[in-house]
């Protein structure tokens, strides 16, 4: 009986300590969110991060001068915000005004608008600047009624905040919290995770890192300026470098693309590229008699929905009749596709692509896209996008036509 008390003693004990964290969680993010709420402008360096889920080194790491705005005219994320280059805070990199959304394509001299009517979307694909970042996290934090866990430390000069969403779709900001409708591939574990590093200093965060189980990305923001800009003086136009061609998303520019699928009937672009090892492959090396070229992006959804298909035709086919390449054109480093590879258990070669493999076959950045390449090497079809079973019948029909 003794020992049955002393059991129920000690639970309430753990019990009120526990409760006693959660309140002093809850009142302390409160605090944090007033002061949130009270940004009406800021300026900071940002550096911004984004990983593979396995990886240990970033896969981008970018370094920008922002200004933010409060704007309560912006029924979507209620900000508004310019990043320029950190080291040359006249070169624009990106803005969004609460109308429109203005993309910078310095190696082609243009600017792209964007005024959300071409794709039809739930939300605005526009990343919240730092501070209104935090704000909507938090808020959410402390009003949801979804299934969440959390996490708190003091970490001396700096808490640190984890929130984990145990929802069965993926959880973004935009704005507002948003719940991503489920792809028609499967991106994994739907559990989103937010994490907060605040400094004591100021009440206010400094730090944010996101974890999906397709990606990891973080942001961290210094040299901070608060309430010293006025959104009365922000107009994003004035940041457009005169002589740069200005577009809006969807149209054509002044210079027509040609199309990937041109290359049909042609004899495909040599290229000579490093696989995930840093060894020399060349076009001329793969001798099959069908070859598949496979340009693709590490983090594209449709890409990784791929891979169980081109895995699986390597026992439909001997080696010499047919043989897949895997081309990485995101600007991937050997390490990120030697991780990538593992994870996804790839079992054909995956080389690292660059901007001239890009331009040669056209497909500008676009991903995935597939050439079916005859033994003259000569390219014989082009598929872009994949579509699941729809697209493993064309290409595999394609496949067994030149054989």
């Amino acid at each position: 009986m003794k020992s049955i008390l002393l059991s129920v003693i000690s639970f309430l004990l753990v019990m009120n300590v526990c409760g006693k964290n959660d309140v002093d969680m809850r009142t302390y993010l409160k605090k944090v969110l007033s002061n949130l709420d009270k940004v009406e402008s800021a300026s900071y360096h940002e550096q911004s991060q984004s990983w593979q889920p396995g990886d240990t080194t970033a896969i981008t790491n970018s370094f920008r001068f922002i200004k933010e705005y409060t704007n309560p005219s912006d029924s979507t994320i209620g900000a508004s915000y310019v990043a320029l280059n950190a080291k040359d805070t006249t070169r624009f990199e990106f803005g969004y005004d609460g109308k429109v959304k203005m993309i910078s394509f310095h190696e082609h001299k243009g600017i792209m608008i964007d005024d959300f009517t071409t794709r039809k979307l739930p939300f605005r694909l526009v990343g919240p600047p730092f501070f209104c970042y935090s704000r909507n996290i938090i808020g959410y934090a402390l009003s949801t009624g979804d299934s969440i866990t959390t996490e708190w430390k003091d970490l001396g000069e700096a808490y640190y905040f984890k929130l984990v969403i145990h929802e069965d779709r993926q959880v973004e900001f935009f704005g507002k919290a948003y719940y991503i409708p489920k792809p028609p591939f499967d991106l994994g574990d739907p559990t989103s995770i937010y994490e907060l590093w605040i400094n004591k200093s100021d009440d206010l965060p400094y730090k944010v890192r996101r974890e999906m189980s397709h990606q990891i990305s973080a942001n961290i923001c210094s040299d901070v300026v608060l309430n010293q800009l006025s959104m009365a003086d922000f107009n994003l136009y004035d940041y457009l470098p005169q002589d740069y061609e200005i577009r809006k998303y969807g149209e054509k520019g002044k210079t027509t693309q040609l199309s990937a699928r041109e290359l049909i009937g042609k004899k495909a672009p040599d290229w000579m590229l490093k696989d995930m090892y840093e060894n020399p492959v060349s076009l001329s090396n793969l001798k099959s008699k069908v070859l598949l070229v496979n340009l693709t992006g590490i983090g594209c959804g449709a890409c990784h929905a791929s891979i169980p298909f081109l895995n699986g035709l390597k026992e439909k086919f001997n080696a010499d009749e047919f043989e897949v390449v895997s081309i990485e054109t995101w600007g991937r480093k050997p390490h990120s596709l030697r991780t990538y590879a593992d994870k996804n258990q790839i079992n054909y070669r995956f080389l690292c692509g660059d901007e001239g493999i890009v331009k040669s076959y056209r497909t500008y950045g676009a991903a995935p896209f597939f050439f079916i390449l005859d033994q003259d090497r000569v390219v014989r079809k082009v598929i872009q996008g994949y579509g699941m079973e729809k697209t493993d019948k064309e290409i595999t029909d394609a496949i067994k036509a030149l054989l």
